[in-house]
């Protein structure tokens, strides 16, 4: 009886405390939603401010994704090697760092480093989910605890998406048009936020006797280099550029050669032999088809609803519109997010997963017949994001539940990484796909409507390929091991 009664109190404060992390956690989420919101509203003004061209916004994006595929796989194996708190301390303590430089850059180069920087708020979740794992897997329950905190971390992280677009321009407004104090508020919200880490987040404990396999992480870094740069100048250049395939081809190079070196290595920067696992590797290709979806189509939404009706398609919606379906999409991945949490505890995760992968394809092949309404494209979208919403949740925690104890945070990281070389891909190929049919059409820059189309065709079919892909998942995976005990499927 002493027994049981002492392992009671274990569990109970070792779900009191990840509770408590979890609170903490949602603060950060929300503030990393809020810079990724916050500045969309401002890129015109900060155009103007910095005198540059519109179309040079887009080497923001680039800069930022390519920083962030660069250093998450890093941080976050530094993470399972010295601490998950410290690493995501360090990490936002550079993300505050470059959110001050943002406010008091004059130059569009200093703009553009200080924007990249700032990426280094990716690796937060990743991170998070790994503290959240470790902390729940004493009590025995670690995988039910972050599959139910992810939902929750993802509600607080698109809730600070919609805090920060719809604060944007009211403060701006309200500040008579001045951007640098309107560029502050972001910067106090990360100061405040590494405060609460550094104060409020107990540390993991990282498994001794690790290393950094450098070799290792300079070859991926190479791979992600050539990748990702091959992507991005197929969106600005077009197929006809010669040096995006030879850096494509270069990339692809340096990955073969990563996977041989990482095959020979005692601790490798990544484990290849964990990443061929049956729980593993269909997550980690389920992150890369989300992110068509999910990075790779927003720019085209957006393009789509203001393009004018007088074509015969599109939605003529003001900037004002625009924001608006945005708004419902971000919604729909808040209460997908939320059903993920919920649903997560009496249904398998694994089918959870698919179902939610089906809803991603249904929601874009609804688009084929049904895209000429205001009220049709937010069912569409509404449908599709309760899926992404709840995969977004999923993603990290489902890796690291597949992931060995001292590499949680590689492995919900490469989660994230993965599903930014999604997104880079496909708006690499929708920016191909959408130019080729420009000038085709009434409007000179409006993109043709078979043009998006195929972007809906690709986004559907990373949706259902991506539940194909989960199949293969084993039917206990993702539980915790009391569940698979009593489970009536787990010995098969």
């Amino acid at each position: 009886m002493t027994r049981i009664h002492a392992g009671g109190r274990l569990r109970s404060s070792a779900v009191g405390i990840t509770a408590a992390l979890i609170g903490w956690f949602i603060l950060v989420e929300v503030t990393s939603g809020i810079l990724q919101g916050y500045y969309v509203p401002l890129f015109s003004d900060i155009v103007s401010h910095l005198g540059v061209h519109d179309s040079d916004v887009n080497w923001f994006e680039a800069a930022q994704l390519l920083l962030s595929a660069l250093v998450v796989p890093v941080l976050a194996k530094l993470g399972d090697m010295y601490g998950h708190k410290r690493i995501l301390l360090i990490a936002t303590i550079l993300t505050a760092g470059a959110t001050w430089w943002l406010v008091f850059a004059g130059s569009f180069w200093s703009f553009l480093i200080a924007w990249a920087l700032q990426g280094f708020y990716v690796v937060w979740l990743p991170l998070e989910i790994a503290l959240i794992f470790e902390r729940g897997r004493r009590s025995g329950h670690g995988v039910s605890a972050t599959r139910r905190a992810a939902g929750l971390l993802v509600v607080g992280l698109q809730a600070g998406a919609i805090i920060g677009a719809l604060a944007a321009g009211r403060i701006f407004a309200a500040t008579s048009e001045n951007l640098t104090l309107t560029l502050m508020i972001p910067a106090v919200a990360v100061t405040l936020v590494a405060l609460v880490i550094w104060f409020g987040v107990p540390e993991s404990e990282p498994v001794r006797g690790r290393r950094l396999d450098g070799g290792g992480f300079v070859l991926l870094a190479l791979a992600l280099l050539f990748v990702t740069s091959a992507l991005t100048f197929l969106r600005l250049n077009g197929p006809g550029f010669v040096w995006t395939w030879v850096l494509l081809g270069a990339g692809l190079v340096a990955g073969a050669v990563f996977v041989r070196y990482e095959l020979r290595q005692d601790d490798p920067a990544v484990d290849i032999r964990v990443l061929r696992k049956p729980e593993m590797w269909p997550v980690q290709a389920t992150a890369a088809l989300v992110g068509i979806s999910l990075l790779g189509a927003q720019g085209p939404l957006s393009t789509y609803a203001g393009t004018d009706t007088a074509l015969g398609y599109g939605l003529g919606l003001d900037a004002t519109g625009r924001s608006n379906v945005i708004g419902v999409y971000l919604v729909s991945l808040i209460v997908g997010a939320v059903v993920f949490a919920l649903t997560s505890r009496r249904a398998s995760p694994r089918l959870v997963l698919i179902a939610a992968s089906v809803l991603v394809g249904i929601g874009y092949l609804l688009f084929l017949p049904f895209h000429l309404e205001l009220w049709q494209v937010l069912l569409n979208l509404s449908i599709a994001g309760l899926g992404s919403g709840a995969l977004v949740a999923a993603m990290p925690a489902a890796a690291a539940a597949a992931a060995p104890r001292g590499q949680t945070g590689i492995a919900s990281g490469l989660t994230n990484t993965t599903k930014t070389i999604g997104g880079t891909f496909a708006s690499a190929v929708f920016g191909v796909v959408l130019a080729a049919g420009a000038g085709a059409v009434a409007s000179q820059t409006a993109a043709s409507l078979g043009g998006y189309m195929a972007v809906w065709t690709i986004c559907a079919v990373g949706g259902f390929v991506a539940a194909a892909v989960l199949l293969f998942v084993p039917k206990v995976a993702f539980a915790d091991a009391e569940e698979v005990a009593v489970s009536p499927t787990a010995a098969e």
